[in-house]
C-alpha cells in the first residue's frame, strides 16, 4: 500500500468522522423539539433515548462479524448514508410509533457506522506509526460543531426537524457517499508492547479495563448529549436558543483537546493524557453541578469538553495495541461499551433527576470519570507515544 493511498484514506475517514459528528449533534441537541413534535412525556422520554444504544451495541456486535467478510470499508460506506435518511425520518412524523422507528434505525445505522469507523482508524494508525486517533476524533468534534451551530439556527427561526434536517442530509449524503471511495485500511507491524492477547482472539479480561473506561467516559458525554440543553432549559433557566449553546461549547473545547491531543500523546505517553483527561472531567461536572446560572453552566460544560476529549480515542487505540492480530474484533466488542455508557449514563441521570435533583445527578458521572485515573495503567506500552513527530506513514507492501 502506498503512502500516497493511505493519505487519501486518513482524508476521507475524517470526512467521515466529520460527517457523523454533524448527524449526530443535529438529533441530540433537538432532543426537546423532538420531544414536543411527538408529544413524548419526560418519563417516556428515557426510553426512547435507552432505544438507540441498545440498537446500536446489537448492531455493533454484528458488525465484528459483518468486517470479517466484506472489511470495515463496506460496511462504513453503506452505514454513514443509512444514518443521515435515519437523522431525516426523525423530521417526518408526528405519532410515537414514527419516533419508535426512525430512532431505531438511527440506533441501528449508527451501531455499524461507529465500530467501522474505529477499526479504520485503528489500522490507519497503526500503519503510520504514530498517534492520529485525536485527529479522527477532532473531525467529529469539529462536525459536532457545525451540527449545533445548525440546530441553533433552526430553534433561533422556530424551523420544524423536516425543514432542518432535509438541506443537511442533501449535502453530506453525496459528500459521504463519494468520500467512501478512498477508505483504506492499513497493516503496520505488531507493537512490541503487546504481548498479551497476541494472536488472532481477543481475551476479555484484558480488555475489561478499557470496556470500564469506555462505559464511563460515554456516561460522561451522554449526560452533556442527551441533558446539556434540558439542563440549561429547565435548571438554569436559559431560553431555547440558549439551551443549544452548552452541546456546541463542549464540542469546540472537544476539538481544542483533540486537534492536540496527540501531541500530547506522543510527548508524555496515553497514561499521562489520560489521566490529565479524567480529572479536567471530573472537574467539569462538579462545576455544572454547583453553577449559579447559565453562563456558569455553559463555561463548565467546556471544561468538561477538555477533559473527556482524549478518553475515548486513547481506548480505541489501546484496544488495537493489545491486539495486534484481532483489531477488528476488539474494536468492535470495545464500541459496545459505547453504547453501555449511553444506556446506563441517560436514564440514570434522568431518573435522578426526577426523583432527586438534576444538580445532584449530576455527581455520578463525575465519580464515575474520575475512576477512569486508577483504570489508566491500562493504556501504558512503550509503543503508546509512537515514535517520532513526522507526518508520512510507514510504506506498506501488501503485494
Amino acid at each position: 500500500m502506498t503512502d500516497a493511498r493511505l493519505r487519501r484514506g486518513r482524508g476521507s475517514l475524517a470526512v467521515s468522522f466529520f460527517v457523523q459528528g454533524v448527524t449526530f449533534a443535529l438529533l441530540v441537541t433537538r432532543i426537546p423539539a423532538i420531544q414536543d413534535q411527538y408529544g413524548i412525556s419526560d418519563g417516556l422520554l428515557p426510553a426512547f433515548l435507552a432505544a438507540v444504544p441498545i440498537l446500536a451495541g446489537v448492531a455493533s456486535v454484528a458488525t465484528e462479524k459483518v468486517v470479517a467478510r466484506v472489511g470495515p470499508a463496506a460496511v462504513l460506506r453503506w452505514a454513514q448514508p443509512f444514518v443521515l435518511l435515519a437523522l431525516l425520518s426523525v423530521g417526518l412524523g408526528s405519532e410515537l410509533w414514527h419516533a419508535a422507528v426512525a430512532l431505531g434505525l438511527f440506533g441501528i445505522a449508527v451501531g455499524a457506522l461507529d465500530a467501522s469507523m474505529n477499526m479504520l482508524g485503528v489500522s490507519l494508525q497503526r500503519a503510520y506509526g504514530r498517534s492520529i486517533m485525536l485527529g479522527f476524533h477532532a473531525a467529529y468534534s469539529l462536525g459536532g460543531i457545525a451540527g449545533a451551530s445548525l440546530a441553533w439556527v433552526g430553534a433561533h427561526w422556530h424551523l420544524s426537524l423536516f425543514v432542518s434536517y432535509l438541506p443537511v442530509v442533501a449535502v453530506l449524503l453525496p459528500v459521504a457517499f463519494v468520500g467512501s471511495r478512498w477508505y483504506a485500511a492499513g497493516e503496520g507491524a505488531v507493537p512490541v508492547g503487546a504481548v498479551e492477547g497476541k494472536g488472532s482472539g481477543v481475551v476479555f479480561k484484558v480488555l475489561l479495563p478499557l470496556c470500564l473506561v469506555m462505559t464511563f467516559a460515554y456516561i460522561g458525554d451522554s449526560t452533556v448529549s442527551n441533558w446539556s440543553a434540558k439542563y440549561l432549559q429547565d435548571v438554569l433557566g436559559s431560553s431555547e436558543e440558549l439551551a443549544t449553546v452548552p452541546y456546541n461549547a463542549y464540542m469546540v473545547t472537544t476539538l481544542l483537546g483533540r486537534a492536540v491531543g496527540d501531541f500530547g500523546v506522543r510527548r508524555f505517553g496515553a497514561v499521562v493524557v489520560v489521566r490529565a483527561g479524567a480529572v479536567l472531567a471530573g472537574l467539569g461536572f462538579a462545576l455544572v453541578a454547583v453553577a449559579p446560572g447559565a453562563w456558569v453552566g455553559i463555561a463548565a460544560f467546556t471544561v468538561l469538553g477538555l477533559g473527556l476529549s482524549v478518553i475515548v480515542p486513547q481506548t480505541f487505540a489501546a484496544a488495537g495495541r493489545l491486539f495486534p492480530g484481532a483489531s477488528d474484533a476488539a474494536v468492535a466488542r470495545l464500541n459496545v461499551f459505547n453504547y453501555v455508557g449511553f444506556l446506563v449514563g441517560s436514564p440514570l441521570v434522568g431518573a435522578l433527576g426526577d426523583a432527586w435533583s438534576y444538580r445532584g445527578a449530576m455527581a455520578v458521572p463525575m465519580v464515575l470519570v474520575l475512576v477512569t485515573v486508577v483504570y489508566a495503567t491500562s493504556f501504558g506500552s512503550r509503543e503508546a507515544r509512537y515514535g517520532g513527530g513526522h507526518e508520512r506513514p510507514r510504506t506498506v507492501d501488501v503485494g
